[in-house]
């Protein structure tokens, strides 16, 4: 099997540069083969993670970066999203449109973004530490050609 290829973006942490994100990652996905739905629904997952970065990641001081990684596997692809921002502890994630009356020490905003990660990869997991800031890792399988 061949190394992975890897295109890495890394770009400041404000909302108009999602967009350039987008562009890149949907342009590596078309390049594979995915579907025009697949590629839509890879770039609302990869906007979800680089908006929590966005919103969430640099609260207080400087705006820091967001770093995507796209990793082109012969099956799949792998996209990883991190920052080196605040971080939070991944037990307290909440949904203000899901769980309203939530205790206030939850992290409101990022359920609902990586609940539409889970239903729109084949796969996703997130690491975060307090302090340490939050790596969102996705994948999606290449589709079958049909001969």
């Amino acid at each position: 099997m061949a190394t992975p290829q890897k295109v890495v973006v890394e770009v400041p942490a404000e909302s108009e540069f999602v967009a350039v994100i987008r562009l890149a990652v949907s342009g590596v996905a078309a390049r594979m083969g995915f579907t025009l739905e697949d590629v839509e629904d890879i770039k609302v997952a990869v906007s979800e993670a680089c908006t929590n970065v966005v919103q969430h990641a640099y609260p207080i001081g400087p705006r820091g970066v967001v770093k995507v990684e796209s990793i082109i596997h012969q099956d799949a692809l792998e996209i990883v999203v991190s920052d080196s921002g605040s971080g939070f502890d991944t037990h307290h994630i909440v949904s203000a449109k899901t769980q309203p009356n939530a205790p206030d020490h939850g992290v409101f905003g990022l359920g609902l973004g990586l609940t539409f990660i889970r239903s729109l990869m084949d796969g996703s997991e997130v690491a975060s530490h307090p302090g340490e800031g939050t790596v969102v890792r996705m994948h999606k399988r290449v589709p079958v050609q049909q001969p």
